[in-house]
Formats: structure tokens, sequence, C-alpha cells
């Protein structure tokens, strides 16, 4: 490894260690359906966005409200703190397109339709109220 790229990874895992997150790879639910529960928790302080997913009827509510815990806990890890209420917020929802399992479905006069069965990566990051505004 070159002394620039050195640099740069150095720079990236600093950058890292204050950044608290939690990722969820290969969810069996779509990017669209998994971006309209993330636009209703995004921004907003973590333990509200418990209470909206608990109650959420969405399949993917059960997945992000469990990421979400991750995510608290790896704050609560790095930091050596307790969450308290009120003091930590979700600063970012990154879902992005996975992989696309493709299968063939039955068609009429013997053809055959493809069928995607699409999956999606979240990943969940947190951090308190006066770290975001620095």
């Amino acid at each position: 490894m070159g002394v620039r790229k050195r640099i740069s990874a150095e720079k990236r895992k600093e950058s890292r260690r204050t950044m608290y997150f939690a990722r969820l790879r290969h969810i069996p639910v779509s990017a669209r359906k998994v971006r309209l529960v993330a636009d209703m928790i995004r921004g907003i302080e973590v333990f509200k966005a418990l209470g909206i997913l608990r109650f959420s009827n969405k399949k993917i509510s059960l997945f992000l409200e469990k990421l979400l815990k991750l995510a608290i806990s790896n704050w609560e890890q790095k930091t050596g703190r307790q969450a308290e209420n009120g003091e930590l917020f979700i600063t970012m929802v990154n879902v992005d397109v996975s992989t696309i399992l493709k299968r063939i479905r039955p068609a009429p006069q013997g053809r055959a339709h493809r069928v995607r069965k699409r999956f999606s990566h979240v990943v969940i990051f947190v951090n308190t109220k006066n770290e975001i505004q620095n």
C-alpha cells in the first residue's frame, strides 16, 4: 500500500470512530417498501422512533426496530454512556438495493414470466443532538 492510500485509509478509520451506526444486509423486502418506513423515522429521537416502528404494521418495521436497537447499543458501547430519553437522534438512514433473485412463473400458452424477488440493505446512523450541529 502506498503512502497516500495509507494516509487516506487512516483518515477513514479515524472518521468511522466517531460514527455510530448499524448495518443490515440482504433484507428480503424491496428497497421501495423499506424507504416508506425509513422516511417516517429519519431525523427523529431514537426512543420515539422505536415507538413508531413498534406500532407500524409494515413487515420491515420489525427489521428496522431491531436494527435501531443495535445502533443504540453500538453508540453506548463506543461512548461508554447510557442512552437517555431525548439525547440520541437518528441522523441518517441509508436504504440501498441489494441482489435480485430471478424466478420463473408459468404464463398462458406455454410462456414464462419472470418474477423478481428484491432484497435491500439498510444502514442507520445515530448521534447526539449537539454533535450533529458541530
